[in-house]
């Protein structure tokens, strides 16, 4: 059987996180997200109108996952630095300086209450709509 198309994209991440209530508020507070659907109290589903983040209570991060980073895609290059000072100022961990790469993307990286690497990453072909 042939693959019957391309997907649309993965738009969907589930977060084991400790603290539920500081991983919703660094996503909704810091990050802008809403929040789509609270099936339980241990459970909360945030969008940001394309994709949907589930965080769950539970074990948080482990070392030895496979999972390097998620990203979150900013479509003008020059708030990169913008969001640096802006999670600086709000004590969020930052964990590399704004870098511009070979491709032309820009990013840094930071963490979340739950220790979750999450990348600011402008990427001229997603800004650009190629």
């Amino acid at each position: 059987m042939n693959r019957p198309g391309n997907t649309n994209g993965m738009r969907h991440i589930a977060l084991f996180v400790q603290d539920l209530e500081s991983a919703e508020n660094f996503y909704t507070e810091l990050l802008g997200m809403s929040v789509e659907w609270r099936p339980d109290q241990d459970s909360v589903y945030l969008t940001s109108g394309n994709d949907n983040l589930a965080l769950h209570r539970g074990p948080g991060v482990k070392r030895d996952t496979a999972l390097d980073h998620i990203g979150f895609f900013i479509n003008d290059v020059s708030k990169i630095d913008d969001w640096f000072e802006f999670m600086r100022e709000q004590g969020v961990k930052t964990l590399t300086e704004p870098k511009t790469h070979r491709d032309g993307a820009r990013s840094f990286y930071c963490e979340d209450p739950a220790g979750t690497r999450v990348q600011m990453i402008y990427h001229p072909p997603i800004a650009n709509g190629d």
